[in-house]
């Protein structure tokens, strides 16, 4: 598991240290003890979750901005994906780990502790009943739900000038062709990810003058 996170990790051309490394070992460990009797995620291998949690997660990191103090939510987090791996790459964001179910949002508490991950908050709360103190830079999702519906529960939580970020396998044209006017695309990037043999896009969008 080590070799292949390493691996993975010079792959994407990441340069998380010895310590962010060892904390997202712990994180699978951690996920892999509470999916026994939680059932957090489908995927049940630790090795398996490398690959297709936290290398998946981590691919899209060189498209998030790089400014220091960034804040972003991650919606629909789960199981902690993809904000934890984030939030142990990039300490110098803050991440916000947003669910409505409380087993899930339980064990997010507990991994924010345990690991231990500083710079995360974790509410458990509908999106759309969520309201921030501080917008956020960045809002971002793993297989949540189609565009439209992402874009219509979450536009509160954007700051000025901040933009969405959906993750996705095969590039949905239906969903993009059916956002409101409202809303533009500004990239749609390819994500490579190690040890996953599927095509996984990145769909960036922004909110647009009404």
């Amino acid at each position: 598991m080590t070799d292949v996170l390493s691996a993975g990790i010079v792959a994407l051309g990441l340069g998380i240290d010895a310590d962010g490394r060892e904390k997202l070992r712990d994180y699978v460990a951690l996920l892999d003890k509470w999916n026994r009797t939680h059932n957090l995620t489908a995927i049940r291998d630790p090795a398996q979750m490398i690959t297709h949690h936290l290398l998946d997660s981590l691919s899209m990191l060189p498209h998030l901005p790089v400014r220091s103090g960034m804040r972003a939510i991650d919606v629909g987090s789960g199981g902690g994906l993809p904000g934890v791996p984030l939030a142990i790459a990039r300490p110098d964001v803050h991440m916000t780990l947003l669910d409505s179910n409380r087993k899930k949002t339980a064990f997010l508490e507990q991994a924010a502790i345990e690991l231990p991950l500083a710079n995360v908050e974790v509410i458990a709360s509908r999106a759309e009943d969520f309201t921030p103190r501080i917008r956020f830079d960045a809002v971002i999702s793993r297989a949540y739900s189609a565009l439209a519906t992402f874009v219509a529960q979450t536009r509160h939580l954007l700051a000025p000038g901040a933009q969405w970020y959906a993750m996705k396998g095969v590039l949905p044209h239906d969903e993009i062709a059916a956002l409101p006017p409202t809303v533009g695309v500004v990239a749609t990037p390819l994500l490579r990810v190690p040890g996953i043999d599927a095509e996984r896009h990145l769909v960036i969008m922004k909110a647009l003058a009404a």
